[in-house]
């Protein structure tokens, strides 16, 4: 199985007067894996169902490597799709599920049998075939929507937040072995989720969309790393990022209970200071009281009063917390610092500690 490139060209969808996504281009390399983030009604969901042919562009095209895909109707689009809820025939056993695709390309017995049997195995549900959906866990239950995707051996997997019905730690499992298996079979597959952590470990690349739009599309350590804009350094990341307003003043940044150099930064006028909770320390460059002290086993998150108006998140090894209540001062590394300016866009200079 080998996947396609995949691309977007000027992609739009109107609901009426709603736009739903604006004019979206992006390409997705043959066999990668990309993640659609972001939160409710960004447009992530529409640009898959764009993809699979269930919603048609108001304006735009769609391609696998060189053919244009979007006049086509679904079935005829080579895309196989896993939904949210597995949508598995519950009076059907999880061997009819499997086959049903199969069977509607009018496959041979042998043939069907075979293709089945050989991808249930690769899913690990070979001995439970012969069970309805309800008579199995819900792990299991997505390794069988998920073999119904692949039988058909498409070029291109689409998920649909695949692993949000399952218990925290059967998805632990689940994403590493989607993963494992997309890697080893090359195809090309698109994700949404609105769920940062699986994005992150899971994909290539991640395309964060926000109102329609998408705000970065980079991979995982570039969105972490150098966010492009407040919105992606708000949304990638936990806990968010400290984000404090004031004004950049020759190369220093001057803020509500801070003023620190802001080295080859470049500009002038209102602008953001951000640094990841992760990356503060304790120090004496912003002083401060601990109001909230929220153990998280190694870490504590600690909730500082800097100001009136600004509150500063820390995440600190336990034994180097202080109590609730008490006065501490922050610090941070240089290089960790990230600047944006009055928009939101990001500034050239440090930021996670990379050039």
């Amino acid at each position: 199985m080998r996947g396609v490139g995949l691309g977007l060209h000027n992609l739009s969808k109107h609901f009426g007067r709603v736009v739903a996504l604006r004019e979206l281009t992006l390409g997705i390399r043959a066999g990668e894996l990309v993640s659609f983030l972001g939160p409710s009604g960004c447009g992530k969901t529409t640009t898959l169902l764009l993809i699979a042919g269930i919603y048609r562009p108001t304006t735009g095209e769609i391609h696998f490597d060189d053919r244009r895909m979007d006049a086509l109707h679904p079935r005829d689009r080579d895309v196989g799709m896993v939904f949210q809820s597995y949508a598995l025939y519950p009076h059907l056993t999880l061997y009819e599920n499997v086959a049903f695709p199969l069977r509607l390309k009018r496959m041979g017995r042998e043939d069907l049998d075979r293709r089945v049997r050989q991808v249930a195995e690769m899913l690990g549900i070979g001995q439970i075939l012969e069970r309805h959906p309800g008579q199995v866990s819900g792990g299991q239950q997505q390794r069988a929507a998920l073999a119904r995707a692949l039988v058909k051996e498409p070029k291109v997997l689409l998920l649909d937040e695949p692993l949000s019905n399952l218990d925290a730690q059967i998805r632990l499992q689940a994403r590493a072995e989607i993963r494992r298996l997309q890697q080893g079979l090359g195809v090309t597959s698109v994700m949404v989720t609105h769920d940062q952590a699986e994005a992150l470990a899971m994909s290539d690349r991640v395309a964060v969309f926000s109102m329609g739009e998408v705000q970065q599309f980079a991979s995982p350590e570039e969105l972490y790393h150098r966010p492009a804009n407040t919105f992606v350094a708000e949304f990638v990341g936990y806990p968010s990022m400290n984000l404090i307003g004031g004004e950049f003043v020759d190369g220093r940044f001057h803020g509500d209970g801070v003023e620190i150099e802001a080295p080859g930064c470049g500009y002038a006028g209102k602008g953001w200071l951000g640094i990841r909770p992760e990356h503060v320390r304790i120090g004496d460059e912003v002083p401060g009281r601990a109001l909230v002290v929220e153990s998280q086993g190694r870490e504590a998150l600690l909730t500082v009063e800097v100001s009136a108006s600004l509150m500063f998140k820390a995440l600190l090894p336990v034994e180097a917390a202080p109590r609730a209540g008490e006065k501490v001062g922050l610090d941070w590394e240089g290089h960790r610092l990230h600047f944006f300016d009055r928009s939101g866009v990001r500034l050239p200079g440090y930021g996670g500690g990379r050039s």
